[in-house]
């Protein structure tokens, strides 16, 4: 095995060995003591920080609107999904804020991790079950109303390719229904860290966060949320660079 190879699984175990860590914490505050959300979110921007660190990524946050989500505002952070470390990056956005992501259920099943999500709030979708993903978006709609600012990735899934995928509509339907405001970022590099569906991870790379204007989707219904779909998607291609004039 080569030496970069060697180092690349050092590298996945250690970052195993970090999600372990701090999953466990997260666990025992919530049986054995009393879990808070600043603590939680002091335990989320430290795994992110190592996460991130780790791999030695050089990354920047661009934000030239100066947005920032605003307190007693429902919002929702909308992102391309290339990669899994678009989480951890698009955690950087916002270091300040309390962010949580919408997660698929089958990351409820991983011990664990699966347990310390949960204590630490974040919401679970069943999307092979309509009715229960309803209630799941029920849900996560009630932790914005608390302030939680929730990070939601519209295509649902990775990106096979890191372009940016087709959009799926619960999260625009949440989005209407909870009058938020659509905080739309384009992650650019992370698919070079560590591409979908993928063990190949990339040490050194640069990345950058795009952020842009605000969406306000209490200007939309139901009835016409494929017009919020299509805005969304055109701004978050342009973010990540995948548009002619970007």
């Amino acid at each position: 095995m080569k030496i970069n190879q060697l180092r690349t699984a050092w590298v996945l175990a250690t970052l195993m060995w970090y999600t372990a860590i701090d999953s466990t914490r997260c666990i025992f505050k919530y049986f054995f003591s009393t879990i808070s959300r600043d603590w939680t979110d002091k335990v989320l921007h430290h795994w992110v920080d190592q996460l991130l660190n780790e791999v030695q990524v050089e990354y920047k946050v661009i934000n030239p609107f100066n947005v920032q989500p605003q307190p007693g505002v429902a919002t929702i952070i909308m992102c391309n999904h290339s990669s899994a470390y678009d989480i951890p990056l698009a955690f950087k956005a916002f270091p300040k804020h309390s962010i949580r992501m919408l997660s698929k259920k089958e990351l409820a099943k991983i011990p664990l991790m699966g347990k310390a999500m949960a204590a630490a709030e974040f919401p679970f979708i069943d999307r092979k079950n309509k009715y229960q993903a309803i209630k799941d978006l029920a849900y996560a709609q009630k932790l914005m109303e608390s302030g939680i600012v929730m990070w939601i990735a519209p295509e649902g899934t990775r990106s096979k390719d890191g372009k940016l995928g087709s959009f799926k509509k619960g999260g625009f339907i949440t989005a209407i229904q909870s009058k938020a405001t659509i905080i739309p970022i384009g992650i650019r590099g992370a698919n070079s860290i560590l591409p979908a569906r993928t063990f190949n991870l990339h040490l050194k790379q640069k990345a950058e966060i795009h952020i842009g204007k605000p969406i306000d989707a209490s200007q939309f219904s139901i009835d016409n949320k494929e017009q919020l779909i299509r805005h969304t998607y055109e701004v978050i291609k342009e973010l990540v660079g995948e548009n002619p004039s970007a």
